[in-house]
């Protein structure tokens, strides 16, 4: 996790394991375009396997697809009273969600050691930038935004949840949360085209 503050506003970016765990999933049952916002697929690609089987007495896919989409909401949301809890081997929180559950406990395993994986990437990507100042750019767009809007400029604070996909873009899912491709600040043209317009509803 890293911070970048100034007087009255804090900008924080970081990944999510519990929202690693959810994308290898939805990959991997091939779920193309489920949740809002409809992120795209992971990087590295995530091979796919058949959840047919596992979902047949319980819904089948439409209902993965639905349960996983709700699970997303609330990852998004981020209420911690509201986020079912990721507990192998029955995973008992998703037992409104059968056809989840059944997802979890067949591909859990793999889930995890990817995400821990996609974690570790995501921290030597974070030592990276601490080196090259990345933040400083942070610093420089909220500096020339509240120029622009002056004594009006309001305090606030902005989360980014990083993640490991293939398209380099970024989703505002709500008023102080934006949910990124974690290669986007690597091109600063782009980064700077999807967060100038979330910093000019937030400052």
């Amino acid at each position: 996790m890293h911070q970048t503050r100034g007087p009255g506003w804090t900008i924080t970016t970081d990944t999510s394991s519990p929202m690693l765990i959810a994308l290898y999933l939805k990959d991997n049952a091939g779920l193309t375009g489920a949740g809002l916002p409809p992120v795209a697929p992971a990087q590295p690609r995530i091979r796919e396997a058949d959840h047919h089987q596992l979902t047949q007495h319980v819904g089948g896919i439409g209902a993965l697809r639905r349960e996983w989409e709700a699970w997303w909401a609330r990852l998004i949301e981020g209420d911690p009273d509201k986020v079912p809890e990721v507990a192998p081997p029955e995973f008992s929180a998703f037992s409104d969600a059968p056809a989840l559950q059944r997802s979890l406990q067949a591909h859990f395993g793999s889930a995890l050691t990817w995400a821990r994986e996609r974690r570790a990437d995501y921290e030597r990507l974070e030592a990276r930038r601490e080196a090259r100042g990345t933040s400083r750019m942070l610093e420089e767009m909220v500096a020339s935004r509240q120029l622009e809007v002056g004594p009006e400029a309001k305090d606030f604070n902005l989360t980014i949840i990083e993640l490991p996909l293939a398209e380099d873009r970024a989703w505002l899912v709500n008023t102080d949360k934006v949910i990124m491709s974690q290669s986007l600040m690597e091109d600063p043209e782009t980064f700077r085209s999807y967060l100038e317009p979330v910093l000019a509803i937030l400052v």
